[in-house]
């Protein structure tokens, strides 16, 4: 599909409502060197333990996770979760997944969460949505308590998927919108890689062309652009340097300044701040060219191999890996042509 027929597209408003982006599960082979990374050094707040699960949320978040840590034998992503504006959102969407042919379950609860919905996405993502969550007290100005960056708020998830205009379009019949796409500039355009919101900000799901489905990072809002360069001399100091995959630096797309990290069972996150207000409406996307050496990174500096190729696997509503497929497109060879 060309990238001209896809930007093109009226999509209808849906009857449903998705607010953001509002929390993951991680699979993790060893939790205490997980909770070890994620709160001992990054600093988000450790809610809860419940079992085999740690629940973790930011410093300034009023729900009560927003990254769930669940030891289990292989490393892999469970679930990737939205919130949804009232609770009625949950039949529509179960209507609308149903509608698509798509495997859908209904929990009537979730730890600290309300009636909840999974769905496995036609494109091979294990989505959840819910609307109700426990409340708790933001610790925004605990200053004497936080550490690392520190981490305030979940901002993103970012997904390889080997064809990035299938899952533009599955997006935006969800309601989300573009705020940013890089393209190729032959005759026949096609997108690498897209930026998709609903929140007002620059996104809450990014498609990377990738061998997928796979999660490529979960993005984490910091403060700014010090709170970056703290995380990493924290890093550093911890014996964590090794962590560090890509940055600090800024991107072109999005205009954040950020930095990639590694945790120890290799699920990437990235901390970002300083992305810009999509609000508006009528607020149109910006097209970067695919060999423009500034829209990966504004500074020009060449992402690493392994940031194109490895991501985190995914399961099924039935639990099972689902196994990826090669994508149509490489964006290096892009660069390269």
């Amino acid at each position: 599909m060309a990238a001209a027929a896809v930007l093109s597209r009226e999509f209808a408003q849906p009857a449903f409502d998705i607010v953001r982006a509002a929390h993951a599960e991680l699979e993790v082979t060893d939790l205490e060197a997980s909770r070890a990374f994620y709160v001992d050094v990054l600093g988000l707040v450790e809610t809860e333990r419940a079992g085999d699960r740690v629940y973790l949320r930011g410093w300034e978040e009023r729900l009560h996770h927003s990254i769930v840590l669940h030891r289990t034998g292989e490393a892999a992503v469970n679930h990737l979760a939205f919130r949804v504006r009232e609770p009625a959102d949950l039949d529509r969407l179960a209507s609308d997944f149903e509608r698509r042919g798509s495997p859908t379950a209904r929990l009537d609860s979730e730890h600290a969460q309300g009636p909840t919905l999974r769905a496995f996405s036609e494109t091979g993502f294990p989505l959840e949505f819910f609307h109700e969550m426990d409340a708790v007290e933001p610790r925004l100005q605990h200053f004497h308590e936080q550490r690392g960056a520190p981490i305030m708020r979940i901002d993103h998830f970012n997904l390889h998927v080997p064809d990035v205009e299938r899952d533009f379009v599955f997006w935006n019949e969800l309601g989300f919108r573009c705020s940013e796409y890089i393209a190729t500039d032959d005759e026949d355009e096609r997108i690498t890689a897209a930026w998709l919101l609903r929140k007002p900000g620059v996104h809450d799901v990014a498609l990377t062309s990738g061998r997928g489905p796979r999660l490529h990072h979960i993005g984490v809002w910091v403060a700014d652009m010090a709170s970056v360069l703290r995380a990493c001399d924290q890093l550093a100091a911890a014996g964590y340097a090794a962590h560090i995959e890509r940055g600090p630096g800024r991107h072109g797309v999005s205009n954040a300044f950020f930095v990639y990290l590694r945790d120890p069972d290799g699920h990437r996150i990235e901390l970002y701040s300083c992305d810009y207000y999509t609000g508006d409406p009528g607020h149109a996307p910006l097209r970067w060219s695919v060999k423009n050496p500034l829209c990966r990174s504004f500074y020009g500096t060449r992402a690493p191999d392994s940031w194109y190729e490895e991501s985190s696997r995914v399961r099924d509503l039935g639990g099972r890996l689902v196994e990826p497929r090669d994508a149509g497109l490489d964006e290096r060879t892009e660069i390269m042509a």
